[in-house]
Parts: structure tokens; sequence; C-alpha cells
């Protein structure tokens, strides 16, 4: 992956290496393996470029959040996205390593503002400490160099977020391959979660959408998809198109 790059950024901490690495017209988060971390467009810094991490935004043309929780910062694609997206929305997000949250703010451009928040934790810990119904959007996309963190499969796991989570609030789990739909994991997912939608990326990363309330399905064609698309040009309508029901 390296060899058509320019490493710009190297580091370690006591987790592993941390590389950021410059392309053409991209930018890469890494952390010294075959998985990019994070990956943005460097004219545009603000835009997300990895196909699930734009399926990952899907949820607030369902309802506008006024708090966002993510739970793994990278280089903080998304907080940055949502910061660009929702001029009142609160965005709380949990790293940790603070080498990381260095880097998102050197390399990345994460904003300075008063409306994002980042703890420097690990991400069970966090939600454990959380008020109920004190947030509503939690993004879960917790990986290590070469694997997703097993917190993020565990069913207690899905208890505190849905303990943290608003009467109407999603829950996005970033998969690289899905669990078992007729498994423990699916089934506490059920327990809590009246609908369960997924969308498959070319990449084949699963997004799992989990929602406290029952939906109507957006039509790829409805205006409020435009809309997100005159602020965030992601592909709204086209992601969408691609969503299913578990």
């Amino acid at each position: 992956m390296f060899n058509k790059g320019q490493i710009i950024h190297h580091s370690r901490d006591k987790l592993g290496s941390i590389l950021v690495i410059d392309y053409r017209k991209h930018r890469v988060l890494t952390f010294n393996s075959v998985f990019e971390q994070s990956k943005i467009d460097r004219r545009h810094p603000h835009l997300p470029v990895h196909e699930y991490n734009r399926a990952m935004f899907l949820p607030v043309a369902f309802n506008t959040p006024q708090h966002i929780t993510i739970l793994g910062l990278g280089g903080g694609v998304m907080a940055s996205a949502f910061h660009h997206l929702f001029s009142e929305c609160h965005i709380h997000a949990v790293e940790l390593r603070e080498a990381v949250l260095y880097v998102a703010r050197e390399y990345f451009d994460l904003p300075e503002s008063k409306r994002i928040e980042v703890t420097i934790a690990d991400a069970r810990a966090a939600l454990s400490d959380a008020p109920d119904s004190s947030t509503d959007l939690i993004l879960a996309d917790l990986y290590n160099a070469d694997r997703m963190s097993p917190a993020q499969a565990q069913r207690q796991f899905v208890e505190s977020c849905n303990r943290v989570l608003s009467h109407n609030g999603w829950l996005v789990l970033n998969y690289h391959r899905t669990p078992d739909p007729d498994g423990p994991y699916f089934r506490q997912l059920r327990k809590h979660f009246p609908v369960l939608l997924m969308f498959k990326s070319k990449t084949n990363n699963i997004v799992v959408y989990a929602s406290k309330q029952p939906i109507e399905a957006i039509h790829p064609h409805d205006p409020a998809l435009a809309s997100l698309e005159r602020q965030l040009p992601i592909g709204w309508a086209r992601l969408m198109g691609r969503v299913s029901r578990l």
C-alpha cells in the first residue's frame, strides 16, 4: 500500500504504529496494516471517502440528531462531516489512543470546536459512564491494526448502547464480516431494536443499522436526501437505494 504514497507521519504508542500517508488526491491513516483506518479527500477534508463510512450517515435522513456519539475517532472523518452537516449538533467521540487524536487534529483537520468533545478512553468504559438516553446516534467503528475490536461484538455492548440512546435513537455498526443473523448477538439486537437494516459496501464491509422505533422507508428520490446531498455530497440517494432489511 505504501509504495504509491508518501509517509508524512509515523509514530508509535503502546498499541503499535500510527502512519499518515499522502497520495495524489487522498490522505490515509493506517495502523501499519492492509486496512485504511481513515481516508479523506485532501481538498475537502470533511468529506468521507470510504463507501462504508458514507453509508454510516444514512440514519440522519430519518431523524436529525441533537447529540451524536462516535466510538473510534480514527482520523476524525465522521466527526468533521457531522460538524459540517449540522450547525447545532453536539458530537462526542471516544478514542482509545491519545496519539490518534493528535493525528486527527494535525493531519486530518478535525475542527477545534465547542461542539466536538473527545474522550480518551475504552469505548466500553465511556458507555458505562454515559447517562441514560443521552445521545441520539451511536456510530461504532472500533478497529485495531488487523481486526474489529471484540468489544463491538458483545451482547453487553448492545445493552449499553440501548441504555444510552434516546427513545428514537439509532445504533450503527461497521463490520468486516456480518455476525450470524440467527446467533445470540442479533437476538440481543432484535430484543431492543424493532428495525434492523443492512448495507453491504463494495469492499464487503457490512453496516448494520438498528432503530429503536419503527420507521417509514425513504425513497431514494426523497427531497430530504437531495437536501442532505447539497450540504454533504456523498451520494445519499444511491446509498439509500442499497439498504435492505435484515
